[in-house]
């Protein structure tokens, strides 16, 4: 049993460390040739899976508030909360604020990759 575990979390890094390449091409930045406001965030989640926080914010600050505000919204679908409620529209509010303002601080200083 345990040799399965340790098989299982050896060929689950293995994957992890090979994911890089299997990440889906923005389709604005191919045709724009410009950061979208999301651009950097899968690698942001992988830097995360990796237990890399510091790497990980580097890539995209916001995508920790992203992944709080998709667990609250699945939390109240879930547990059948109010969906209407003026909490749940504050996180949504506050979730996409930190992207819009993450988005306009790359345009602002030229961080665009």
């Amino acid at each position: 049993m345990q040799l399965l575990s340790i098989y299982i979390l050896s060929a689950l890094s293995f994957v992890i460390s090979k994911a890089d390449s299997f990440l889906i091409p923005c389709p604005f930045k191919y045709l724009t040739h410009l950061d979208c406001p999301g651009c950097g965030f899968q690698r942001s989640i992988l830097a995360l899976i990796q237990g890399d926080f510091e790497k990980s914010f580097h890539l995209y600050p916001p995508a920790v508030p992203f992944l709080l505000g998709v667990l609250i919204g699945v939390s109240s679908y879930v547990f059948k909360w109010d969906r209407n409620s003026k909490i749940l529209k504050l996180v949504y509010l506050a979730v996409g604020f930190i992207i819009l303002t993450n988005y306009i601080y790359k345009v602002a200083t030229q961080q665009l990759h």
